[in-house]
């Protein structure tokens, strides 16, 4: 098992990607902070029946990302645990789809806050407590998005491209601390954010690619344990494009 024993804080954990996190995560011998936005009944036994499943220990860390103090207060529930951070997976996001001309400044400034604002200064706070141990590998979610310049997603490649800026300073500046930074580019995943995309948009992706498939939230989960493990232990300051090799 390639994190036996390590202690993981993923966000965004209630479906899609990040509930295949906390799947591949677990299996591979992690305890987790799964972090969601609401504490429901329906996702604290989801958590439970995955750490039965995999004998390992799944907190979950419930706040709204885009609320300062619960965020802060949240932050205070992981010193009080004295409990190591091995490992950060950004994967909380949204995805927005409108044309340059038609976006409006809230849009704008709404999307630029979920996808950048909170986990930049999220990662703030656990890659301080990293730093006291020396020790900690950064992984967060960006997309293809940020490089390939789609119509009609202007605003959400430039969160991305954000999180890519963000992801090369960070392994600068704290690889001296023992800590690595590195990030995923998806391209199509199959979860229900690509339900906004038409059939002959899906269709035409799966031909564009090499594998000739949409990717799937295992793809992803699995370029994330690999990232937070110790097989990456040299690479920092990168962004793996999860594609299934798509066309530039």
């Amino acid at each position: 098992m390639l994190l036996q024993g390590k202690n993981v804080i993923i966000t965004g954990t209630r479906r899609g990607i990040g509930r295949a996190m906390i799947e591949e995560f677990a299996r591979n011998g992690a305890h987790i902070w799964a972090h969601a936005r609401q504490e429901t009944p329906e996702f604290l036994a989801d958590m439970a029946e995955i750490a039965a499943k995999y004998s390992v220990e799944i907190r979950p860390l419930c706040f709204e990302l885009t609320d300062r103090e619960a965020m802060q207060a949240a932050v205070q529930r992981l010193i009080k645990a004295k409990v190591p951070i091995d490992g950060l997976v950004n994967n909380a996001g949204v995805i927005h789809n409108s044309l340059f001309t038609m976006t409006r400044e809230s849009d704008l400034r709404q999307v630029f806050e979920v996808n950048f604002m909170a986990p930049f200064l999220f990662t703030q706070y656990v890659a301080k407590l990293m730093m006291r141990k020396k020790q900690g590998a950064i992984v967060s979610l960006a997309s293809s998005a940020a490089f390939d310049g789609n119509p009609g997603q202007a605003v959400y490649g430039a969160t991305k491209a954000a999180i890519v800026a963000m992801t090369q300073s960070l392994a600068h500046e704290l690889g001296s601390y023992g800590i690595r930074a590195n990030g995923i580019a998806p391209g199509i995943i199959g979860t229900d954010m690509m339900e906004v995309m038409s059939e002959k948009a899906v269709r035409e992706v799966k031909e564009d690619s090499a594998l000739r498939r949409c990717g799937s939230p295992v793809d992803i989960a699995k370029t994330a344990v690999f990232l937070i493990s110790d097989m990456s232990a040299y690479l920092t300051g990168q962004v793996i494009r999860v594609d299934g090799g798509m066309r530039r």
